[in-house]
């Protein structure tokens, strides 16, 4: 279905993520138009979907870019950096009161969509996501049911994930929100089991054994054990409802791993466990080397080799106001002196210190900041940066590969965790240069927090973040900090400061 990128909002200057959707034969549309027509539908589908579901457990979508007929839509959407529970699963099985509350949460988003009329149809572990705090995000509404949409299902085909689908959806019923609830229940089963109890070593084997087969007793559920077994059956009917269900795990999540196991009423077969990430990961394809028209806003794509990925390169996107150019891709487009890697992923890890352990939680504090760069430079050994960006909760940098002025390592640090090396990788734009940190004046952070607060019009903020403003940037600032104020509905303020604290623009969310 495509290839979802990190990337920046040069506007906002925030990290996004861009959903890319395009068939998997790019001669699709020369040779069946229907079907190429058919999954242009579904994108567009999935950003209303979402645009309706106005949930903290759910993805945010900021904005979709559509250039008619005959291109395929880019969804621009909140970025989640705390990987996937498919990534957390690779780790090792959940405890089942962490499953439970997980569990919880993907429950509430999924009745948010279901009473918007919304049945996601693919719940699974590689679509919820996780944010570095933990909490789940419910992701991917890309076949999405909305009750008043035409059926977008060619005639004898299914679409979703077989492992997670109910019954009914394989035998081409429509199960409705029980259906969901099957999915959720399976996916909670895989979590604290290690495996998925159905399936098999092909996909009709696997949706053979979802209709007939009886399902395993899991032997690792604790509490769950109950709830498990009364939702993974096969007359959605017998299912708990979505009320029922939401008691069942807010008792399970309370209790504790202790007293006898209950178990399914099923026979179970004999099925060797199966590795849950390899069928959730989304399949590799070509980095995209051409942008898609974008009506008043231009998108700039430069693909560029990162070694150790499959699926790397640079995506940089402009926005610019009222303009209708469309801009020009592939390796030779200009770049406007910002950019964004493919999504890090978890690298080596280095050990805190007792200092580190015992630093304040919140990073964005003069402290914390401090704490946070010199772990840094400590680990690498570098004191150089293209970018560094200060959340409460953990601080993510790119330090420039020594002798470079153009290449970096990016970098992420978290209290009481130390510093994490991503697997993403880059290069500075011609413009941008790095810089070295020790002149800044972080003890005037709490002050600019404050006047962030008092002038930026954002007066319920749920996101709160410093970003570095190198020399050479696109906004042609000298180099100094910039805090941003973000609230639910995706509104922004940000004000500019040198790095001695003295703030030279202030940009509303209004304005």
């Amino acid at each position: 279905m495509g290839m979802v990128w990190r990337a920046t909002d040069l506007m906002l200057h925030r990290s996004v993520a861009i959903k890319e959707v395009r068939p998997s034969d790019p001669g699709l549309a020369e040779y069946d138009p229907e079907a190429a027509r058919l999954l242009r539908e579904r994108v567009l589908r999935e950003a209303r979907a979402l645009a309706r579901v106005d949930h903290p457990n759910v993805v945010t979508i900021h904005h979709i870019v559509d250039g008619g007929p005959g291109t395929y839509p880019w969804i621009v959407m909140e970025l989640v950096t705390g990987g996937s529970l498919a990534d957390r699963l690779a780790r090792g099985p959940m405890n089942p009161i962490e499953a439970a509350r997980i569990g919880l949460e993907v429950l509430d988003a999924l009745r948010a969509a279901h009473e918007a009329g919304i049945e996601h149809r693919d719940v699974k572990p590689a679509n919820v996501l996780l944010r570095p705090d933990g909490r789940p995000v419910l992701t991917d509404f890309g076949i999405a049911a909305l009750r008043e949409a035409t059926a977008l299902t060619a005639t004898g085909s299914v679409i979703g994930t077989p492992d997670y689908m109910a019954p009914e959806r394989v035998s081409g019923k429509d199960g409705g929100a029980a259906s969901d609830l099957w999915s959720l229940a399976m996916m909670l089963y895989v979590a604290v089991e290690g495996h998925h109890p159905l399936r098999r070593g092909t996909t009709l084997a696997t949706l053979a054994a979802v209709l007939t087969d009886d399902i395993p007793p899991p032997v690792k559920a604790g509490p769950l054990t109950d709830v498990l077994a009364r939702v993974l059956v096969r007359d959605p009917q017998a299912r708990p409802d979505a009320r029922q269900l939401e008691r069942m795990l807010a008792d399970a999540a309370r209790q504790t791993q202790t007293g006898t196991l209950t178990s399914f009423p099923l026979q179970p077969p004999a099925v060797p466990p199966w590795d849950t990430s390899p069928q959730d990961a989304p399949p590799p394809y070509a980095a995209p080397t051409t942008p898609v028209p974008a009506g008043r806003r231009r998108w700039t794509l430069l693909v560029l080799p990162t070694a150790g990925v499959t699926l790397a390169g640079v995506l940089v996107w402009t926005l610019l106001p009222g303009s209708d150019t469309h801009a020009s891709g592939g390796t030779g487009s200009r770049t406007t002196g910002s950019r964004a890697t493919a999504t890090p992923l978890a690298g080596s890890t280095a050990s805190p210190t007792a200092e580190e352990q015992t630093a304040t939680t919140d990073l964005l504090t003069p402290q914390g900041i401090r704490t946070a760069i010199a772990a840094i430079e400590k680990e690498t050994g570098r004191d150089r940066f293209g970018d560094l960006t200060v959340y409460p909760q953990y601080v993510s940098a790119d330090v420039m590969v020594k002798g470079s002025d153009t290449a970096y390592d990016s970098y992420t640090y978290r209290s009481g965790q130390g510093v994490q090396e991503d697997i993403s990788k880059g290069t500075l734009s011609g413009e941008e240069k790095p810089v070295r940190l020790d002149g800044f004046d972080w003890d005037k952070v709490p002050s600019l927090l404050v006047q962030a607060k008092k002038r930026l019009k954002v007066p319920k903020a749920n996101t709160r973040y410093l970003l570095l403003d190198p020399p050479g940037n696109a906004f042609g600032f000298a180099v100094g900090m910039r805090i941003y104020l973000t609230d639910d509905y995706g509104r922004t303020g940000y004000l500019v400061a040198d790095k001695k604290g003295e703030i030279s623009s202030v940009m509303p969310a209004d304005s």
